[in-house]
């Protein structure tokens, strides 16, 4: 269990599907995510763009890391993870503080902090396990 949970290709994998279903669903209707994410509307045509140039930039992490899942151990996937570990950990600040904080609750505020914590302590195992799963299954 504790090989795959160090796993970095499946790390790429998993983040590159949630990311992309995110930043297409961001793009397409940010209303809905918002609804769905803080319980709240986004009623200026500003906060509209603002949501979905961030579809853009999770639609781009995802790309990144499918295309990433096979590249083995090069500098570039740490440089990855390390910023998937920064975004998950920043999402999980802003989440918590609008949730707690600003009282913007909806249906997916708490499931997508727990999303976020459980993919940022996997970024920090495969940053700190020296990417020696990698190396051992893919050379």
């Amino acid at each position: 269990m504790a090989v795959q949970l160090i796993d970095a290709k499946k790390l790429l994998i998993v983040t590159a599907i949630v990311a992309t279903a995110t930043g297409l669903i961001l793009l397409v209707s940010p209303p809905l995510v918002a609804a769905f994410l803080l319980g709240a509307s986004l009623d200026a045509a500003a906060a509209l763009v603002v949501a979905r140039i961030v579809g853009a930039a999770l639609l781009s992490l995802g790309c990144a890391c499918w295309l990433a899942r096979k590249d083995g151990p090069t500098h570039a996937v740490p440089g990855l993870v390390a910023a998937m570990l920064l975004y998950n950990s920043l999402a999980v600040a802003v989440l918590a503080n609008a949730g707690a904080g600003a009282r913007l609750v909806g249906v997916l505020t708490w499931p997508a902090v727990a999303l976020h914590v459980a993919l940022a302590v996997w970024c920090i195992a495969c940053l700190r396990s020296g990417w020696g799963v990698w190396t051992r299954r893919h050379t």
